[in-house]
């Protein structure tokens, strides 16, 4: 399979060519091995159980290999992080390590490489990696208060769907579209069968845990308290997993980089003391969502509220899982411009707005999702409600769409379809 550029290729040869290790996470399949492998030399993959016997029984092995160097799966062998590290601490050239994993061991002296090893983060292709357009509206422009709002996509309803079940994941979306379901319950099964096991939670009730990821599937987008996924994973059951059971699946999870939750802004003014704390609830990809619910792009195109779990949302499930492939798509386009990504609900839930981005130098950008093509003037009211509180502070504002054509409102607020917004 061909390397489809990533985003996050430009921040790993800035970070390479200043530092001499840096660490590559995300879940599995995520595309780090084959990220990390065009920067190196050499590889020690920690997952093979003969790489594993060699590193434990020959520690030194490390300096001896050639560098550049990728350690991957390195949380298998959580002994070489300070390996690592020493070898940092001796004065090993810049761009010396890579490690990538995809889980963190809750052991792992992860601070001990503090200012001397940098971490970043990987994530599923984002919209604009996908190459379904060509990217016209820039996330770090609209926080420079300098973007142009212009641009056509051939986009329509039906490829966006298509894209929420195709995965961000890039092996996986490179397969016969018949075959990627079977591809999506298998790494769901891994992950309930063995990657718990290997992360030191074995699942005693394996379909409890299948049970709660659905209905977390099913709250995306949502802040739904986590007692109502859990009621709605076990229906009827006077016998429901513990609060520390619940704990325990989300921790590991977290771990894995499968849950990314969104969390809540919290502002930076008075008049906006009084906002919900909650996360809104996403999967690395809206695909995993998908097949969890047993859903298909006809199934969330023909019924508002397919699926085998039934979370209360706003609007469809199709809608919450747009709104989540986009939200992953500006987390990739704010990573890469080292700003962060949040949402906003007031107390009494009369205010919301889906994307929160705040730049470095607290630009604040506001993003609203719509499944729709054309926004009605009704679909800006919580921008302009922002706009009113933070003044100055909100550079930009605008509704994402799976619309034709980017342009702006005459009250200011920018329109941009889903597949032209990029980094």
């Amino acid at each position: 399979m061909d390397y489809l550029p990533r985003i996050v290729d430009r921040q790993l040869d800035r970070l390479l060519a200043g530092l001499p290790a840096v660490v590559l996470e995300g879940p599995k399949a995520v595309g780090k091995t084959a990220t990390a492998g065009r920067r190196v030399v050499s590889a020690v993959s920690l997952d093979d159980p003969s790489e594993l016997a060699l590193m434990q029984g020959d520690r030194e092995r490390l300096s001896r290999l050639a560098k550049p160097l990728l350690i991957d799966e390195w949380q298998h062998f959580p002994p070489v992080w300070d390996r690592v590290r020493h070898d940092v601490d001796a004065g090993a050239a810049a761009g010396s390590y890579v490690l990538a994993g995809s889980s963190f061991p809750a052991e792992a002296p992860r601070h001990s490489g503090a200012g001397r090893i940098v971490t970043v983060r990987m994530r599923p292709l984002s919209l604009a990696e996908r190459g379904l357009a060509e990217s016209t509206v820039s996330l770090a422009a609209l926080l420079a208060g300098q973007a142009a709002v212009t641009g056509d996509s051939s986009l329509s309803l039906d490829d966006y769907t298509d894209e929420i079940t195709a995965s961000g994941f890039p092996g996986i979306r490179a397969l016969p579209a018949d075959v990627r379901p079977d591809v999506l319950d298998g790494y769901l099964n891994t992950v309930v069968d063995r990657d718990f096991a290997d992360a030191g939670r074995p699942v005693r009730r394996p379909q409890t845990l299948r049970a709660w990821l659905a209905a977390y599937a099913a709250a995306t987008s949502t802040t739904a308290a986590y007692n109502v996924i859990l009621d709605a994973a076990t229906p009827g059951l006077p016998d429901k997993p513990s609060r520390a059971t619940i704990v325990a699946y989300r921790e590991v999870l977290q771990r894995m980089w499968l849950l990314e939750e969104l969390p809540a802004w919290t502002g930076s003014r008075n008049n906006l003391a009084a906002l919900k704390q909650s996360p809104k609830h996403h999967l690395a990809d809206p695909a995993l969502a998908a097949r969890l619910l047993g859903v298909s792009s006809r199934s969330l195109l023909s019924r508002p509220h397919p699926g085998s779990v039934s979370i209360s949302h706003d609007g469809t499930l199709l809608g919450a899982l747009f709104e989540s492939l986009v939200t992953q798509s500006v987390r990739v386009y704010a990573d890469a411009a080292r700003a962060t990504v949040s949402h906003l609900r007031t107390q009494r839930g009369d205010h919301e707005v889906d994307l929160i981005i705040t730049g470095e130098d607290g630009a604040v950008v506001a993003l609203e999702v719509k499944l729709g093509p054309v926004p009605e003037d009704r679909d800006t009211r919580h921008l302009l409600w922002l706009r009113e509180r933070l003044g100055d502070q909100l550079v930009a504002a605008a509704i994402i769409t799976t619309g034709s054509t980017a342009y702006r409102r005459p009250d200011g607020i920018a329109v941009i379809p889903a597949a032209l917004l990029g980094p």
